[in-house]
């Protein structure tokens, strides 16, 4: 199987500028994520943008998803920006005959402290074993394209709560 990695930007990219000292999206760390945890499988990376998810909109969500439904993978990792992920999520999640998983960080992957690696880890593994459909990897956990919400004063994803 062929993982096929689409980097959108996010957090997970993110740099500290310091002219600004704010943040900025850079290029991407998938490349080097993967490089440094040795993996043996067939991959490629992809980079569609470099947003802030706050800046994803309707329109880069719909080349996203026409991309993949051009494109002949049918293994996919996205890194994207947690803010607006679950919206990206649902905009995928009528692609048929394809698992994707989403996944970002909380903290730039370029941190001494981050959940960037961990987060990328778990995506690979989801993407590999899930059935056909949409899911986001993040906090630990594989959530359901629909079923999870990023939790802002927690800073952390969670199912919804549908009860």
């Amino acid at each position: 199987m062929r993982l096929r990695f689409i980097t959108t930007g996010g957090t997970i990219d993110k740099i500290y500028f310091d002219a600004l000292s704010q943040f900025e999206v850079g290029e991407s760390v998938v490349q080097h994520v993967l490089t440094e945890a040795l993996v043996d499988f067939d991959y490629d990376v992809v980079s569609l943008f470099q947003k802030d998810s706050l800046e994803i909109d309707d329109n880069d969500r719909q080349a996203l998803r026409d991309y993949i439904a051009k494109d002949d993978a049918t293994h996919y990792v996205i890194t994207h920006g947690t803010d607006t992920m679950p919206e990206t999520a649902s905009v995928l999640s009528d692609l048929e005959n394809r698992t994707i998983v989403l996944t970002g960080a909380l903290s730039p992957a370029r941190f001494r402290t981050t959940d960037a690696v961990f987060n990328v880890g778990m995506a690979v593994a989801a993407v590999q074993v899930a059935a056909p459909g949409v899911y986001i990897a993040m906090s630990g956990q594989v959530f359901e394209a629909g079923a999870v919400q990023k939790n802002r004063a927690e800073n952390r994803f969670e199912a919804i709560d549908r009860s």
